[in-house]
């Protein structure tokens, strides 16, 4: 009895941390989460390794982290528009906590990568530089900030990448777990071509 408590218990977290509503994904939305996962992935790691790097090479990775930035504001979008279009992803019936949770989960990720891309905007323009998209410059639409201000801009744009990371990694491995120690569908709803289980 103890044990089947704590499975499902352990079951119904990992469900939240892979943010599993029970949904029905269609392939447009399964593009766009990868596409995201890859361009966030492919943000963190040009973020955290361009300081070790020569100054040519350093500032072309800065110009790569800007486009792709811009490039991943664009995805963002299209994620959120496609989700308020009716008829996609629409919940099942009876949903039950553990749903609302997961739900909940995908917000929060939502919030954070909207408030990221934001921020590397602001922090951008508020130290009175131009964005670069693949060559195009978009310069600031407002005077500088402060120095602390900017500052406090670009700590802000840190952590939330940070946090974006790490949550990204449990929703990761949550999902991973599912599909290789419960086997179940969770990471199959979120692959291309892939049926449910159920359906098999």
């Amino acid at each position: 009895m103890l044990r089947d408590k704590i499975s499902n218990a352990s079951s119904a977290a990992t469900r939240i941390a892979a943010g599993d509503d029970k949904r029905t994904y269609d392939s447009f939305s399964i593009a766009l989460h990868w596409v995201t996962a890859v361009l966030v992935l492919g943000q963190f790691l040009l973020a955290q390794t361009w300081g070790l790097t020569p100054r040519p090479t350093r500032h072309l990775m800065i110009v790569a982290h800007m486009s792709f930035g811009i490039l991943l504001t664009a995805v963002l979008i299209a994620r959120i528009g496609w989700r308020l279009l009716r008829g996609h992803q629409a919940p099942p019936p009876n949903v039950g906590w553990v749903e609302h949770a997961a739900r909940t989960v995908h917000y929060v990720l939502y919030v954070l990568l909207v408030s990221e891309a934001l921020l590397g905007f602001v922090l951008r323009w508020s130290g009175n530089e131009s964005m670069s998209f693949f060559g195009l410059e978009l310069p600031p639409p407002f005077p500088p900030f402060s120095k602390p201000a900017h500052h406090s801009v670009g700590e802000a744009h840190d952590l939330i990448g940070w946090t974006i990371i790490v949550l990204a990694g449990s929703h990761a491995a949550a999902a991973l777990f599912h599909h290789f120690f419960l086997r179940d569908d969770v990471l199959l709803r979120m692959l291309p071509g892939q049926k449910r289980r159920d359906d098999t």
